[in-house]
């Protein structure tokens, strides 16, 4: 599993039209607080775009039914997102992420 990043980096490197976004693939699990992987980057390290689609795929998973659990509501998921903000995610983005969903 820690590997998919790596691979699906390889992957777009060998597809022409995925060339330019193969570089946030390898680092799409990377963590604000350094502690992701496959790099280990930190903050500012991990390219924006990475940060930006962490936010929104971590939201994304956490409010939809999956084979082995159910949804968490709106609700828990924001606080999941407040409850990592500054580890796993970047603490603006996910401020501003918030303010995007309330509108």
């Amino acid at each position: 599993m820690r590997r998919h990043s790596e691979i699906g980096n390889r992957i777009a490197q060998s597809a022409h039209n995925l060339v330019p976004i193969a570089d946030w693939i390898l680092k799409h699990h990377e963590w604000w607080n350094g502690k992701g992987y496959p790099l280990g980057l930190k903050e500012e390290e991990i390219p924006l775009e990475c940060r930006i689609l962490a936010i929104a795929d971590a939201y994304d998973a956490m409010t939809s039914r999956r084979p082995y659990r159910e949804a968490m509501s709106h609700e828990e998921a924001v606080a999941e997102l407040k409850k990592y903000a500054g580890i796993q995610f970047d603490p603006f983005l996910v401020q501003k992420f918030l303010e995007v969903l309330s509108k």
